[in-house]
């Protein structure tokens, strides 16, 4: 699939319009597209829909929709014609009954979903860094500060438990770093991006942002 592709059949105006396969691409088969996706409160949800129609939470509704992946996997498992997107680790624990396919990237390679594609960015739009965020303040609580450096330490370990795909091993080592030094900001200017890797994520600096609501209120002259 081709993101135009994709963005075709999920688009909030495809509702309706979209319901063949041959209604995304000539060339294939005139038969029923059933969709299944995440549900609307899913971070999945969020991510995919501003990756693909480039605004988060702007999908066509008339899909089966589920904050259950294993309904989900269930209902594309049972039929052919059926299309859906969630998270990689129940891809990954229900191979046998699913056929995952490949994603053109931004360099216009077609390209697997997988432990190498993630971790060295060609698989993108659609992989995704998870991250935590920490109250500066609560750092002060000794709990707290071992409950992160834990997460840093044993965080590949956990992350293979559940099937999710664990970050480069120097990110957890640079993470730790900002953890010791205290520092806070954000990567990402105050608005969110998609198909960003890690390692250009390291590669910016930290801002601080101001909202309007924090702003100083000007004086007003007299």
């Amino acid at each position: 699939f081709t993101v135009a592709e994709l963005k075709k059949i999920w688009e909030p105006e495809a509702k309706g319009k979209v319901m063949k396969w041959s209604d995304v691409n000539p060339a294939w088969p005139a038969e029923p597209l059933k969709l299944y996706g995440a549900g609307s409160d899913s971070g999945t949800f969020d991510y995919f829909t501003e990756a693909i129609n480039g605004k988060s939470k702007a999908s066509r509704p008339d899909y089966t929709a589920s904050e259950d992946d294993n309904t989900l996997v269930q209902g594309i498992a049972g039929d052919k014609n059926a299309l859906g997107y969630f998270g990689f680790a129940y891809y990954a624990e229900n191979q046998a009954k699913l056929k995952a396919v490949p994603i053109v990237n931004a360099e216009g390679k077609a390209v697997m979903p997988g432990d190498a594609s993630v971790k060295d960015g060609s698989y993108n739009p659609l992989a995704r860094p998870i991250f935590i965020y920490i109250n500066k303040k609560s750092l002060e609580r000794p709990e707290v500060k071992r409950f992160v450096q834990f997460f840093l330490t044993h965080g590949s370990d956990m992350a293979k438990e559940v099937k999710y795909i664990p970050l480069p091993s120097d990110a957890y080592v640079k993470g730790m770093e900002r953890l010791n030094k205290q520092q806070t900001g954000t990567a990402f200017g105050g608005h969110s991006e998609t198909g960003l890797h890690i390692d250009e994520l390291f590669k910016r600096p930290l801002v601080s942002t101001v909202t309007k609501k924090d702003e100083p209120k000007k004086q007003e002259k007299k």
